[in-house]
């Protein structure tokens, strides 16, 4: 076998190595984020932030929770107290249905970083037999329909970590009034910062909106074909709303 052959076969094992090694990354990453989903679903927050890297953030709601103990303060100290009485589990009368549906991920060259972008469309509520009006919990069913934009680690270990949860909820809804007659902020965005507000984050996303505005969240990738940023346009209506709003602030 001539040495042309050789080096030509050993250039395309070292590709299909790469190949492979880019697909099982992708396989690892996206199992993350699904387990994340089935921990998220059953209130199992310990196990939430397990997932992260020390150095991790999570961007929810208009507010950035950064490190280890900042993820920590948002799952344990706000979700885990408001859901489940401070149980690190599913509690009667209370559902939380969280998939992770449509991912699209982004592995860097060297396999040390990855981005997602993926979609979750959540039912939610809390059955009528289980309210605690004097805990402000009441019957209640809703739908939320959002987007993640994540980044992921690789840790020394060989095992990813979660690093950035950019999780932006589009839009929310009662189940029985639909999304046509949703409030412009049906949750609160947070606007306390830790520590004046215990559980609150350490920094506010100034661009942050909720159904029935509607914007998009931008890729983290570019278009595979054309190679170009993917932008979407503004219809003139809709910025003159969001320059009138924001003189009203």
């Amino acid at each position: 076998m001539s040495e042309v052959r050789i080096a030509a076969l050993e250039a395309k094992l070292a590709d299909m190595e790469q190949r492979l090694a880019r697909r099982e990354d992708e396989l690892d990453v996206r199992s993350l984020q699904y387990l994340y989903g089935y921990l998220i679903d059953k209130c199992m927050y310990d196990q939430v932030v397990d997932l992260f890297s020390d150095d991790g953030e999570v961007r929810f709601f208009g507010g950035v929770w950064k490190g280890k103990e900042g993820v920590r303060r948002l799952y344990v100290d706000r979700f885990r107290k408001r859901f489940t009485h401070d149980t690190n589990g599913p509690v009667n009368g209370f559902l939380l249905d969280h998939p992770q549906i449509q991912t699209i991920i982004t592995v860097s060259n060297d396999g040390q970083m990855a981005w997602l972008r993926g979609r979750s469309t959540m039912q939610a509520g809390r059955h009528r037999d289980f309210t605690h009006p004097e805990l402000g919990l009441n019957e209640r069913q809703w739908w939320e329909g959002g987007l993640y934009e994540n980044i992921y680690k690789k840790g020394t270990d060989g095992k990813w970590r979660i690093h950035v949860l950019n999780y932006f909820p589009h839009w929310h809804a009662d189940f029985d009034k639909g999304w046509s007659k949703t409030d412009a902020e049906y949750v609160p965005f947070p606007k306390v910062l830790y520590p004046e507000d215990q559980s609150g984050p350490d920094a506010l996303i100034d661009d942050h909106w909720l159904w029935p505005t509607h914007k998009l969240l931008p890729f983290h990738m570019k278009h595979p074909i054309t190679g170009e940023e993917m932008l979407a346009e503004r219809w003139e209506g809709d910025r003159e709303h969001d320059e009138a709003l924001a003189a009203k602030d």
